[in-house]
């Protein structure tokens, strides 16, 4: 009975095994939270291909568990040129990648394509730092940046779409 096309989500990092995964599973929760499973689908990806077939870095993971995040089920994967029509969301944790995607995109679908943390513009960061190479602390500062901007990202969709509880998670 129901007409609405679904939203596609994809979050890509270059990797795909810390900020995109993070991401992901932040945003899954809260759909699902807000029982919008059949409204809104998401994945993740990266823009190379080092990771494939791989689990999230297990300090990501650590991290996401502490915050009631399960990232056990996701596998790194690349970005494909299929993604660009498949998706209505394509989300750029960082600058570099964001240009990475804009090189592959067709041109038609090039306003797909957007910078992440525009969705939680509260916090004046356009970026989500890798935190492959670093401490503990940036893990969990990751953590803390994809959660506001996954919010932000969900209130902006159901706007966008009139999707039901719009404006509840923000």
């Amino acid at each position: 009975m129901n007409q609405r096309k679904t939203v596609r989500v994809l979050f890509v990092c270059m990797g795909n095994i810390c900020r995109s995964p993070t991401a992901q599973g932040v945003f899954r929760k809260l759909v699902r939270q807000e029982n919008l499973d059949g409204f809104i689908e998401s994945d993740s990806a990266g823009t190379h291909g080092y990771h494939i077939g791989e689990p999230p870095d297990e300090r990501m993971q650590a991290v996401a568990k502490r915050r009631g995040v399960d990232l056990s089920d996701l596998r790194a994967r690349r970005v494909t040129v299929e993604d660009f029509e498949r998706f209505d969301y394509i989300l750029a944790m960082d600058r570099e990648n964001y240009e990475n995607l804009m090189d592959l995109c067709p041109p038609p679908y090039q306003d797909r394509v957007q910078m992440f943390m525009a969705f939680a513009p509260q916090l004046g960061i356009s970026e989500v730092p890798d935190p492959y190479y670093g401490g503990a602390k940036g893990f969990a500062q990751v953590f803390d940046l994809v959660e506001a901007a996954a919010q932000g990202l969900l209130a902006a969709i159901c706007n966008a779409h009139q999707l039901p509880n719009a404006g509840k998670s923000g």
